[in-house]
């Protein structure tokens, strides 16, 4: 990831816990989800990493140029439906998903 320190993004955090029986689908979803992330306007990168101490948890972080292109230009397009589609039926609980500023 190149982001310099000077860069004002935004990073998207979300722990997501998956059914671990389900944790295989989960990823071969994940492969198919992250190219409709990855072509949103105001997107900059993101990585996906699996938990080593807990079975079927992944933390998910999503570096955005702004607020506002994660909540409304992504979270308010057609698109996300099917990120929704793919991903949101794995999960349990269902995540928080939080926003964080440099400093």
């Amino acid at each position: 990831m190149n982001i310099s320190k000077e860069s004002e993004t935004i990073l998207e955090a979300a722990i997501l816990n998956v059914r671990p029986e389900e944790s295989h689908a989960f990823e071969l979803a994940f492969t198919q989800a992250q190219t409709i992330i990855s072509s949103m306007q105001g997107y900059v990168s993101h990585e996906l990493r699996r938990c080593i101490e807990v079975s079927g948890r992944y933390i998910l972080l999503v570096y955005w140029q702004t607020l506002e292109a994660h909540t409304i230009g992504f979270r308010q397009s057609s698109d996300y439906q099917e990120w929704k589609r793919l991903l949101h039926h794995f999960y349990e609980p269902f995540p928080t998903v939080e926003h964080y500023e440099n400093i």
